[in-house]
């Protein structure tokens, strides 16, 4: 879909589907809190292992990541590695504002928001093949000003940059589903294609979140899209979605009454 000038809002309720999802695929980044804090922000922790770290959901103590961020900024290092520290830099970025909503003042929330923005925007110039923060830059766009139609462009972008990306794809997904009304017609068929690599993977949990929640009213196009994916897996998705009382026709797979057999 081509970028446009005025902003464009979607009906009261998708809009807030979208901006509450948006909000919520911060958190997503990994950036969750817990009680006690681990010892990686020593001067001699790479940024690249404090990435990781973030990336596989480690849990750190609130107040934790803003400590990892001054001593980032304060590296020396910091020159010699600077794709690596930036990255960094806009993750830690993500989980402070993250941790700023709802938590602090409006006002505070949104200067979070905005130095995680530039932190993401500084490590694209450098990285513009990282599909995960394309989708983070949407998701902070999002959060900070309301759904506007121009920011489906780093959708798009993050789907040209990591189209068959599994990890990403179970944050991805469910966040583009909210707004598939407004995508362009390729871009419909990489969510539908998308949903149907996660069934195809096993990942029933996430998909059946995503087709019984903001994927219900694209139930058809996304169900119709299972039927070249394994059938064991088309079976598990009918068994849970039965276990949860959804009774949807699934390709190639007869009705079954038993989902526990």
């Amino acid at each position: 879909m081509a970028a446009t000038t005025t902003r464009n809002i979607m009906p009261a309720m998708g809009t807030s589907n979208s901006v509450r999802l948006a909000i919520l695929l911060l958190g997503a980044a990994g950036l969750w809190w817990s009680t006690s804090v681990l010892p990686i922000f020593r001067s001699a922790a790479p940024a690249r292992d404090l990435t990781e770290r973030i990336l596989a959901d480690q849990r750190f103590k609130p107040g934790a990541l803003s400590k990892a961020l001054l001593w980032m900024e304060r590296e020396p290092s910091r020159a010699a590695a600077q794709a690596s520290f930036i990255r960094a830099e806009a993750l830690v970025g993500l989980g402070v504002a993250e941790g700023a909503v709802g938590r602090e003042s409006p006002e505070e929330a949104d200067r979070e928001l905005a130095a995680a923005e530039k932190w993401v925007r500084a490590s694209l110039e450098l990285n513009p093949a990282d599909s995960f923060l394309w989708l983070m830059l949407y998701s902070v766009q999002t959060a900070r000003e309301g759904f506007a139609t121009e920011n489906i462009r780093y959708i798009d972008q993050s789907y040209s940059s990591g189209p068959h990306e599994g990890w990403i794809a179970l944050r991805r997904n469910r966040v583009v589903l909210s707004i598939f009304p407004m995508l362009s017609v390729s871009a419909e068929e990489r969510v539908v294609s998308e949903f149907a690599a996660m069934v195809d993977s096993d990942l029933i949990e996430d998909a059946v979140m995503n087709l019984t929640g903001v994927g219900w009213p694209q139930r058809q196009r996304l169900l119709a899209a299972l039927d070249k994916t394994d059938v064991q897996s088309r079976k598990s998705l009918q068994k849970r979605l039965l276990i949860d009382g959804v009774k949807v026709a699934i390709p190639g797979i007869e009705y079954d009454e038993r989902p526990w057999r």
